[in-house]
């Protein structure tokens, strides 16, 4: 029982000790049962006991009214309860102010002959999370620590998946080697616990130390969780080949592979180009009773689709039926974009068809697919508008990607006008500029020598964005690059890098093709020299720019000295670079060489073009003409 003695003698105030006492009634009265005592007990000798949930109940009662301050502790001391543990965790789940509940556990904290413990400490944590009070949490997790409290591996759990949903990584690390040095020894869940938190938060590098750890315990072993969140890790740190290796390890310690763990490793596989291994998984989680999710024929079918096996993927999407998975939209977009791709528009109409009977209904996203394949089939613009007319009657909202692929699709079609209506009804729809849609734009513009009008809409995404892409700086350059109007190309180029825009392989490329055009050559090949010890590196069309213009301008010999360099690089040439060597050998009149490269080029299945072959017909033709000339 809590005394509370005074060091003012009060009783020597009368007014003050008469108040005091009143006081003490109106709190008492306040505790009083709320219903009368039954008439037909009055005969009974003693009172009924108050129960302690009742007493507890009514102070629970007057903390909603009073909040905490000297009005409560009175209660406490009227109704002579005691502080404990369990009254503690009682005003922890009480429904009020998160502030009312942290005054009085400090108050409690301070009483004489009470400590708190573990499960007060976590009351008042689960508290402070739910109220949001992320820094009083945080503080409080540090008291519990600091103090005599017995933290264990389920405590530890909760705090570390506070503090990973509170985005405080870093404190949960601490805490987490605080408490294993010093108050227990993490079990399996607490390790889970942690590698789940660290991977949701992004923090995937320090995954497999965390693993290896656990590892070195003694007495954690890694389980399905454990393996199938590292699976994942590995995934995203592109060490596919680690990922493979621990599912031989989770069979050896005896452990069933979970149907994410054989999608994770399958679509893997897929990524690597390994389609007959992902198979075998494929069949081996069915061998194994693991019934595959939609999520497993998702991945099966887009795998097969990428390298072109459609009928495979198809043949998938109908087993799923007999095993009885039901697809989802995100299987159906898939599979119709594969059907799209392929040219197979007729079947890609055919599961759109289908999928009201299948309960899956179309997304924005599905009708971009239709779009997109009837643009790309070169089929009828007109249907391509009717589909999306379509779109909007059946209460789908166009997307800046439909308004983007429609743009890019009447660019292709050159119909130019009709794609600049469509940009000025997505601006009027209050949709962002959109990067892809204007370089489409841009680029047809170019294509049609409207440069001014081209460099209008580059300029006008400019300031709506405040920067532009990498890719629409390159296009536009590109066309200043033809037009002959190489000094903006250049000013461009360098604005990109002033801006921190990164030039990519295309801006590089579209640069030093104006400067082949205009006769730059050496300009040109420093700039090649330039864009890789910059880091970005060159491709095939790079080094066929560069030789096109040594090729065209400085003669057969460099041109042969840099296509025999192409040889022995990572970069073969192709028959764009054998036809360019072709065509100088010939205007140089070298047709010996030329018909070694001939026979060359046939031997590596390379054609040459019809103006190579011309070019190589009209010089043996003048050499002819000579002869007869010099005959005469």
């Amino acid at each position: 029982m809590l005394v509370f003695k005074s060091s003012r003698g009060i009783s020597t105030t009368p007014h003050l000790f008469q108040r005091l006492k009143q006081t003490d009634k109106e709190i008492v009265k306040m505790f009083e049962n709320d219903h009368p005592p039954n008439q037909n007990t009055t005969n009974l000798k003693q009172p009924r006991r108050t129960s302690i949930r009742e007493l507890d109940e009514r102070f629970m009662r007057i903390l909603k009214i009073f909040k905490w301050g000297p009005d409560a502790e009175k209660a406490l001391e009227v109704l002579l309860l005691r502080v404990d543990h369990r009254l503690v965790r009682e005003v922890m789940k009480l429904d009020v102010e998160v502030n009312v509940k942290l005054q009085f556990f400090r108050w409690a904290g301070k009483r004489r002959n009470f400590e708190h413990d573990t499960t007060t400490y976590m009351a008042l944590i689960h508290s402070l999370d739910e109220s949001g009070f992320v820094g009083e949490m945080w503080r409080t997790i540090q008291d519990m620590v600091k103090s005599n409290c017995v933290v264990g591996p389920s405590e530890l759990n909760v705090i570390v998946r506070m503090l990973g949903r509170a985005k405080m990584v870093n404190k949960a690390l601490s805490i987490f080697y605080l408490i294993k040095n010093r108050k227990c020894r993490p079990t399996s869940n607490t390790y889970n616990t942690m590698i789940i938190m660290l991977m949701q938060q992004g923090h995937a590098e320090k995954v497999y130390e965390l693993y290896n750890e656990m590892c070195n315990e003694g007495n954690c072993f890694p389980d399905t969780v454990t393996y199938s969140a590292l699976i994942s890790v590995f995934g995203k740190l592109g060490r596919d080949a680690s990922a493979i290796r621990l599912l031989e390890e989770m069979k050896e310690n005896r452990l069933q592979p979970t149907a994410k763990i054989y999608t994770t490793l399958l679509a893997m596989h897929f990524k690597l180009g390994q389609v007959e291994q992902a198979l075998v998984l494929f069949n081996e989680m069915k061998d194994c009773n693991c019934n595959p999710t939609v999520f497993t024929y998702t991945e099966v079918i887009k795998g097969l689709g990428k390298t072109g096996r459609v009928d495979e993927a198809y043949g998938v999407f109908l087993s799923m039926h007999q095993d009885g998975c039901k697809p989802d939209v995100v299987l159906m977009n898939n599979l119709i974009n594969i059907m799209g791709k392929s040219g197979r528009l007729g079947d890609a109409i055919k599961l759109f068809e289908s999928m009201g009977s299948l309960q899956c209904m179309p997304t924005v996203v599905t009708y971009n697919t239709i779009i997109k394949a009837l643009f790309e089939s070169k089929d009828s613009t007109l249907e391509a508008i009717s589909w999306f007319e379509k779109m909007k009657v059946n209460g789908i909202a166009p997307s800046a990607f439909t308004y983007s692929i429609l743009i890019d699709g009447f660019c292709k079609s050159n119909r130019v006008e009709k794609a600049l209506i469509l940009l000025e009804e997505m601006d009027e729809k209050g949709f962002p500029p959109c990067p892809s849609a204007y370089c489409s734009l841009i680029d047809a513009l170019g294509k049609a020598k409207r440069y001014e009008a081209a460099n209008e809409l580059f300029q006008e995404l400019k300031e709506n964005c405040g920067s532009s892409s990498a890719r629409v700086y390159a296009v536009m350059i590109r066309h200043f690059g033809k037009c002959g109007r190489l000094s903006e190309a250049v000013d461009l180029f360098n604005e990109m890098t002033q801006l921190r825009c990164n030039p990519d392989v295309y801006a590089y490329n579209a640069l030093m093709a104006g400067m082949v055009r205009a006769g730059m050559i050496d300009e040109a090949y420093s700039v090649l020299r330039k864009m890789e010890e910059q880091g970005c590196a060159a491709d095939l069309n790079s080094h066929n720019i560069i030789l096109n213009g040594l090729a065209r301008s400085a003669g057969p010999d460099r041109a042969m000295e840099m296509f025999a360099v192409m040889k022995t690089a990572n970069i073969k040439p192709d028959a764009v670079s054998y036809n360019t060597v072709l065509g100088c050998l010939s205007r140089a009149g070298m047709f010996e060489e030329a018909a070694k490269l001939m026979k060359e080029m046939s031997s590596k299945g390379f054609e040459y073009d019809l103006i190579t072959y011309s070019s190589i017909l009209e010089a043996v033709g003048k050499v002819d003409e000579e002869h007869v000339h010099a005959d005469i």
